[in-house]
Parts: structure tokens; C-alpha cells; sequence
């Protein structure tokens, strides 16, 4: 399975940098001088291997340089492009209340009464806030706040949920449209 572990979001300047949204909590060995890193181009360009031959801390981001890009117009032609790394390559975090993506897609989610609602899709990373993505057994798509409020209970195996009134309920998603 992959992991992404950055986002090109832009080029910067003119020799080839690209400014990297972090998706890692290891940034410094992900992007240490010499990693290789598989990128997924966007719009189904395939994946290439590039050489990072810098990086530095920018505002909260990475400016990443690449060995196979070398100025301003091969940048912007890797906007959006996802940096992967194969989730054998990470070890599984000592701390029970962490978690990596991958190791909850796919993890059963209930109600507190214990009513089955579905499956976690997906771990999505909003600026305000992280969502976990829910596979219902109607099989619809639903978006669930992940906050203690709302997700009381996470483990490898179970998570438990706590929705609002409407969260869940589909009537209340089509009458906002």
C-alpha cells in the first residue's frame, strides 16, 4: 500500500524548487539529500523517481529541490504531484492513541449502542480539520469530524462514533444541496 508523504502545491523561483506540503512526521528522513522518491504525476501522468538534492523549512512547508528539475516550467509541471513510499518502509507507532492513514482505512466504524455504520475509506487532511472518509453499509460516503467529540474511541481494530444529529442521516445531506 502507498503512503503519501507530500504534495507538490507550487514551483518556487526560478531554478527549480517546489514547495512540498508535508504529509509525514518525518519529514527530515523523507526528504533528506539523497531519498529517492517515487512521485505520482497528476492528471494519470504515471510515476517517475526523483533525487532530492535539498530541502528547507519554508512557512510551514518544505522548498524541495530535485535533481531531475531544473527550472521554473518542470516545476510547475509537477504541481500536484504526490510523493509515495510503501507503508512496509514504516513502523508502527509504540503510542495507542497515534495513528498512521493506512492503518485505519478499512477499520470497522460503529455507533456507541454498537449499531454498525461501516467502513473508513480514507483519513482526509482539510486546513481546518482532519475527516475521516465513511463507506456506510448503504453504501454511501460520509464525512465524519475527527474530534474527540465526535470520534470517542479509536483503535487499530474499532472506532467508535458519537455524530451529531444528521451527520449520518442522508435526508439532512440532500436538503442542504
Amino acid at each position: 500500500m502507498d503512503l503519501v508523504v507530500g504534495r507538490v502545491v507550487k514551483s518556487h523561483g526560478i531554478r527549480g524548487e517546489v514547495v512540498v506540503d508535508i504529509r509525514t512526521d518525518e519529514p527530515e528522513l523523507r526528504f533528506a539529500r539523497g531519498s529517492v522518491l517515487r512521485g505520482r504525476l497528476p492528471r494519470g501522468g504515471g510515476e517517475r523517481e526523483f533525487t532530492v538534492t535539498a530541502a528547507r523549512e519554508h512557512s510551514g512547508r518544505l522548498l524541495v529541490s530535485l535533481a531531475e528539475v531544473s527550472d521554473r516550467d518542470s516545476a510547475d509541471a509537477l504541481r500536484g504531484t504526490l510523493f509515495l513510499i510503501d507503508s512496509s518502509e514504516v513502523e508502527p507507532s509504540d503510542d495507542p492513541d497515534e495513528f498512521y492513514d493506512h492503518e485505519l482505512e478499512g477499520v470497522p466504524v460503529q455507533l456507541t449502542d454498537g449499531t454498525g455504520v461501516g467502513v473508513v475509506e480514507s483519513v482526509l487532511h482539510l486546513p481546518a480539520s482532519e475527516l475521516l472518509s465513511v463507506r456506510t453499509t448503504d453504501d454511501r460516503e460520509v464525512l465524519v469530524p475527527f474530534v474527540k467529540e465526535i470520534v470517542p474511541t479509536v483503535t487499530r481494530e474499532l472506532i467508535v462514533i458519537d455524530p451529531p444529529e444528521g451527520l449520518l442521516d442522508p435526508e439532512s445531506a440532500d436538503s442542504d444541496r
